[in-house]
């Protein structure tokens, strides 16, 4: 977080020197304000960048194992731009290299661990889960810590879902 302040703080001088430029060339017919504003300005486009390439950043930091399975975008009364062009929230990443896919009598079956991250302000939670998916079924649910299944959590998955693709339709 301290990056972002730092970067924050950067963008806030080149916005208050772009200021003093423009300021400069229009042999001081600009108001004094401007230096302030432009440096805002700076702040305020440095963290809606940020906003935006918070997924893409996230993602290419990811194991080559690793497959990002959803995502979700969504939109912010504070925040207006998000109206026009809604940014990432959260994502849900499957560790592929620590899933155990075995073949039975009753079908394929797979063991998993899901990533959910997501973004609060400047700060990434991340929460990790086990799962069982039967492949015949399509179904999906959580496991508690003993292994065992929480049928609670039952979810039916698609023939088009990227979590039943890479973990069904695979050879392993």
């Amino acid at each position: 977080m301290i990056w972002h302040l730092i970067a924050a703080f950067c963008a806030a001088l080149a916005g208050a020197g772009i200021a003093l430029i423009l300021r400069s060339l229009t042999r001081k017919r600009l108001p004094k304000w401007i230096i302030p504003a432009f440096a805002g300005l700076g702040m305020l486009f440095y963290t809606i960048h940020y906003e935006y390439t918070w997924f893409e950043t996230k993602q290419a930091r990811l194991p080559a194992d690793s497959m990002v399975v959803s995502s979700e975008e969504g939109e912010m009364l504070w925040r207006p731009w998000t109206m026009a062009l809604p940014m990432p929230m959260a994502y849900t990443v499957l560790d592929g290299a620590n899933a155990q896919i075995t073949d039975t009598e009753n079908g394929r079956m797979a063991r998993f661990v899901l990533y959910r991250f997501e973004k609060q302000h400047l700060i990434s939670t991340v929460t990790s889960s086990p799962y069982q998916l039967l492949c015949d079924e399509k179904a999906m649910f959580r496991l508690n810590e003993e292994g065992q299944a929480r049928f609670s959590t039952l979810t039916e998955l698609d023939e088009n879902d990227p979590l039943y693709q890479a973990l069904c339709l695979t050879d392993r």
